[in-house]
């Protein structure tokens, strides 16, 4: 590769970039630098030229134009290979820029801004930046493209040692830099199609940073990463703190306590949820956080053996000495009361999460949901399915009381969050039994009375969707079930009506489903 002689610098995050310039004035390399980076570098007594001295040209438009020019662009896309390029610039008197060091405007950090003017917004959509880098990054076998302050310590290591950069790491800065333009602009396209496009954009741009990766995926063969959305704001795993202990959270790990968060979500009052293997194996409601976990938890303890937990309330010092007893994974809560954590840590790998925020219906960002198929990506809304008891239609000859309404608006809030084909039942606020992921509606409801540890005799049920055949209720019936809730549609609900009718029941349509595949 050839010797680093001329770079230019612009950069907005500046940590890192006085000591970086002083090693490369040290190496021999002349800079070019613009604004407030050449300020602080001239401040710095390092010797440093503005853009304007190698253009010729005064910044203008409020900075908007200072690098845009054929001497700083063709300076840096000549192909030291071509002779016809290196003859060209030199007629025009361009000298070659060996070196782009950029990192961008704060486009994210100003979304973010309470209160911020879309004014201000536009203003920081970086122009000059984003060119100079895929400038550099095209011909990245001559120029190296530096985009974060991370990279400085191996680029300095590589001057001094060889005084030029090896061929890979030209390479791998390259390939950065791409990966940093393309989610700048995807942050840009995501917040202007939010805000000027209805429906879904021709194409669907997704900003992700990277927290960490992970120790593997789904199984020990596979690697995986994290990634978060930036301007997703609220109650997130992703944006949850993880206090220092225990072992790094893995893929699993991640999965289920989203699930667990999005239940918790759903309820007011004091709640907790028990998640295994991204279904709910208990939930409950109560009138305090210790109450509700421990109903929670006894819903299905055997599955519950190293399950994910998550409470609507802070974590008190007595629901943390019954968590302490079990083996769970994680939990994730908005906050823990003193001496809850230290009680918790002596179980050396849990993993411990606060949101540092209230946990509610009315706390909730809803956002779409994505998930990937082979060679594409399917999206769709995150549709919030609330039901009103008014609109609850009732198409037996028995109405539901209101007791069995009540629960069967709690058991319809469970039910949505279960793997499909999924039926759930439940007395009063608790869940009894929970039937899971099968491909059956009938064998859902055999294995939510299965799974039940206390008696089924009273219960209401919930299914995701309609009966296609009556065997269902007729199961439901058998284990004791008063009431059912079911979105309807079938071409037998009359049929599955007539079952209800033939034991008793109370039946409810809803008129939508909750499919979760």
């Amino acid at each position: 590769m050839a010797k680093i002689k001329k770079a230019i610098i612009s950069v907005s995050d500046k940590s890192g970039i006085v000591d970086f310039a002083k090693g490369l004035s040290s190496a021999g390399v002349e800079i070019i630098s613009t604004g407030g980076t050449y300020k602080l570098l001239k401040e710095n007594g390092i010797k440093v030229a503005e853009v304007s001295e190698l253009t010729g040209f005064p910044e203008m438009l409020d900075g908007r134009v200072k690098t845009l020019h054929p001497k700083v662009h063709a300076g840096i896309l000549a192909r030291r290979d071509v002779k016809e390029h290196m003859d060209a610039i030199r007629e025009k008197g361009i000298e070659p820029i060996d070196m782009v060091v950029i990192n961008l405007y704060p486009f994210k950090q100003t979304v973010l801004k309470p209160g911020v003017s879309f004014e201000d917004i536009v203003e920081n959509i970086d122009i000059g930046g984003p060119s100079m880098i895929r400038a550099a990054a095209k011909n990245y076998q001559s120029v190296a493209v530096v985009t974060d302050p991370s990279q400085y310590a191996e680029i300095l290591d590589q001057l001094k040692s060889k005084g030029e950069l090896d061929a890979g790491l030209h390479e791998r800065l390259m390939a950065q830099a791409f990966v940093t333009t393309a989610n700048y602009d995807a942050m840009i396209a995501s917040q202007m199609s939010a805000r000027f496009i209805e429906g879904f954009p021709s194409s669907y741009p997704i900003p992700l940073e990277k927290v960490e990766d992970l120790r593997y995926g789904e199984n020990p063969n596979q690697k995986a990463a994290f990634y978060r959305d930036p301007f997703t704001p609220g109650n997130s795993v992703a944006n949850a703190e993880l206090i220092d202990h225990g072992k790094q959270l893995s893929y699993n790990n991640i999965l289920d306590l989203d699930k667990a968060l999005d239940i918790c979500m759903d309820f007011e009052k004091p709640t907790a949820v028990v998640m295994k293997h991204t279904n709910p194996c208990g939930l409950a409601s109560a009138d305090n956080i210790y109450d509700a976990f421990m109903t929670a938890y006894n819903v299905d303890p055997l599955s519950a053996f190293g399950c994910v937990i998550c409470l609507n309330r802070p974590c008190t010092k007595q629901v943390a000495e019954e968590i302490s007893q079990h083996f769970v994974e994680a939990v994730i809560c908005p906050s823990y009361e003193d001496g809850a954590i230290e009680i918790m840590e002596v179980k050396k790998n849990i993993r411990l999460l606060r949101t540092n925020a209230p946990i509610g219906p009315q706390y909730r960002k809803r956002e779409c949901k994505m998930k990937r198929v082979q060679g594409g990506m399917l999206v769709q809304t995150d549709e919030d399915v609330v039901i009103d008891p008014k609109n609850l239609k009732v198409v037996t000859n028995r109405a539901p009381t209101e007791e069995e309404i009540h629960s069967l608006l709690f058991a319809w809030k469970l039910a949505k969050h279960v793997t499909s084909n999924a039926v759930v039942y439940v007395r009063g606020e608790r869940a009894v039994g929970i039937g899971a992921g099968q491909m059956s509606r009938v064998d859902s409801a055999k294995i939510a009375s299965m799974k039940a540890n206390e008696p089924t005799q009273g219960c209401v049920m919930a299914s995701d969707a309609f009966f296609p055949f009556r065997d269902g209720v007729d199961e439901a019936a058998a284990a004791g079930v008063t009431a059912i809730i079911q979105p309807g549609g079938s071409i037998r609900d009359e049929e599955v009506i007539q079952a209800a009718n033939e034991h008793g029941m109370a039946m409810v349509f809803t008129g939508c489903r909750v499919f979760r595949h």
